[in-house]
């Protein structure tokens, strides 16, 4: 491609950016924010206080339930404060963040916040995205050519498989951010790895001292897979059956973080359900938008990418999964395939 035209195309961001800025939605909301940390800090009050109260019971398993939702929302705020939606600074972001996410949640802040990085500046890139990386599940065929060991063996049949993995993506999590505090690199590691063991010295601390053995053990189980499955569920929307980009490419920024994103409609309910996270188009477009901000985004965006002729992609809930489902399925037919002959 000419210089000029990519130059030209390089400049549709600019004046969408102008478009933004003008409607003034990158300024910051601190008061929702304080509102919204708040409540969801409350909620995780009143669920120790319930669970306390409830003592050695097999009703916990629906406090457990109560508490993936909570943990659920602790990362969608993490994930915000990352993105330097709710301080303009990183100092108070890395403060909050690693109390929510390492102390609350048992999330590496540095790990998470350089992985996601990673994924923001090449959304769906086989070769630079870790969030498509073939670690378990295969995401396109070049993939899957190159595929041995978990992975080949879990392709064949990962769309009916995806699910139940998910359900083991907190755990992933958890392992993950403290293998990262092994790194050369890794930033405050000692906080962080203070941090890390605080959160599961409380966590363990707290549900055996409350419930037998047993009963424990199955509270960290239905916790942990669900409080994996919501978040596995609130991600896998976002990006996954959508375009893959390999090697170099001309793709601006727009249509970059465009093209290999969806939206899921929805209201109210899925706005919170989702973290925000379904406007995902205008999320990566936008890093740094705050989270009430994107609904209003979300229709000058979109006119604006039919001016350009830029597809848009916005769905349902369920039909976004079924989108994901599906490609997951074509990827592994090559596999099935050959165990048929």
């Amino acid at each position: 491609m000419a210089r000029s035209a990519v130059e030209a195309r390089g400049s549709d961001f600019a004046r969408l950016a102008r478009r933004i800025n003008e409607e003034g939605l990158l300024d910051r909301r601190p008061a929702y924010y304080a509102v919204r940390i708040g409540a969801w800090l409350l909620a995780f009050a009143a669920g120790v206080a319930l669970f306390v109260w409830a003592g050695d019971t097999w009703w916990q398993i629906a406090v457990a339930v109560y508490f993936a939702i909570v943990f659920a929302q602790f990362g969608f705020v993490s994930h915000d404060l990352g993105h330097l939606q709710v301080f303009r600074r990183r100092r108070p972001s890395s403060l909050v963040g690693r109390l929510l996410g390492n102390l609350g949640v048992g999330l590496g802040w540095d790990w998470w916040t350089d992985k996601h990085t990673r994924h923001h500046a090449n959304p769906n890139h086989e070769e630079h995205d870790p969030d498509v990386s073939p670690s378990v599940i295969v995401w396109s065929r070049d993939q899957l050519a190159e595929s041995r060991g978990l992975p080949r063996f879990v392709a064949k049949y990962q769309a009916i498989l995806f699910f139940p993995i998910l359900t083991l993506e907190a755990w992933h999590l958890h392992i993950a951010s403290f293998k990262a505090l092994l790194r050369p690199n890794a930033r405050q590691r000692w906080l962080e790895a203070a941090l890390l063991t605080a959160h599961f010295v409380w966590y363990f601390g707290l549900i055996f001292s409350v419930l037998s053995p047993v009963k424990a053990i199955v509270f960290i189980i239905v916790h942990q897979g669900l409080f994996g499955l919501y978040l596995g569920c609130t991600f896998a929307p976002n990006h996954k059956g959508m375009p893959t980009i390999t090697g170099e490419t001309t793709l601006d920024y727009l249509r970059k973080q465009v093209l290999t994103s969806r939206n899921v409609r929805g209201g109210v309910f899925v706005d919170i359900a989702l973290g925000g996270l379904n406007y995902q188009i205008e999320h990566h477009l936008f890093p740094n938008m705050p989270t009430p901000h994107l609904r209003r985004a979300q229709p000058i965006v979109r006119a604006y990418c039919a001016e350009l002729g830029v597809d848009y992609c916005e769905t349902g809930l369920l039909a976004s999964y079924g989108q994901a489902l599906r490609h997951l399925h074509e990827v592994g037919a090559p596999l099935r395939v050959k165990a048929l002959g």
